[in-house]
């Protein structure tokens, strides 16, 4: 400090910072609270989002990690049981890294990480689904269901093209439920008709 500038030259600024705030940091730089996905109840536009951060995590995961298809298929995308226990593996990762936990959680992540890896294991066989080819996960059709079609392997040779594809699918189909269901409200009432 030199003879012209006090103590209260360097504390007086126009920026008051609140105590736990980092100066020069806004509210849109900081990453939302991770919450859980309810892939079953996201909207057409939101279901696109987190497919699509899914995906790049997913892709950063096996390629970190080094994952055999047998772990993490290439088309885990085109199976239910896939998505949900690869979604919760993320948000689990996105709350054991976030900066305001405490240091500890990675290793809970890491333990639980051995754990998903097992199940994943498990889904993998039980869908069907390889490096190369992909089919739909058989269903155990129970007393009085009706038998289900033949189910047959399908080789797909673009593993991203089949994402985007699978992607712009499902939105598609969800915004068309959507379409649907605002289309039977009455606009006067807000009930449905």
């Amino acid at each position: 400090m030199d003879e012209h500038t006090s103590d209260e030259d360097l504390h007086d600024t126009d920026e008051t910072v609140e105590a736990g705030e980092v100066p020069g940091v806004e509210d849109a730089d900081v990453p939302a609270v991770p919450h859980p996905v309810n892939w079953n109840l996201l909207s057409s536009d939101d279901l696109e989002a987190e497919l699509l951060a899914l995906n790049e995590w997913v892709t950063w995961l096996r390629t970190t990690y080094g994952l055999p298809a047998s772990v993490i298929p290439p088309f885990w995308h085109r199976h239910d049981e896939l998505r949900w226990e690869l979604s919760a593996l993320h948000l689990h990762w996105l709350g054991a890294y976030d900066p305001e936990q405490n240091a500890s959680a990675p290793i809970g992540w890491h333990r639980d990480f051995a754990d998903a890896r097992q199940r994943l294991r498990d889904w993998v066989a039980a869908s069907g689904t390889r490096l190369d080819r992909d089919r739909p996960t058989r269903q155990t059709v129970w007393p009085g269901e009706q038998p289900t079609e033949p189910i047959e392997d399908t080789t797909i040779a673009d593993r991203d093209g089949d994402f985007v594809q699978y992607v712009l699918d499902e939105v598609a189909a969800r915004r068309e439920a959507e379409d649907a269901f605002f289309a039977g409200i009455d606009l006067d009432t807000g009930e449905l008709t």
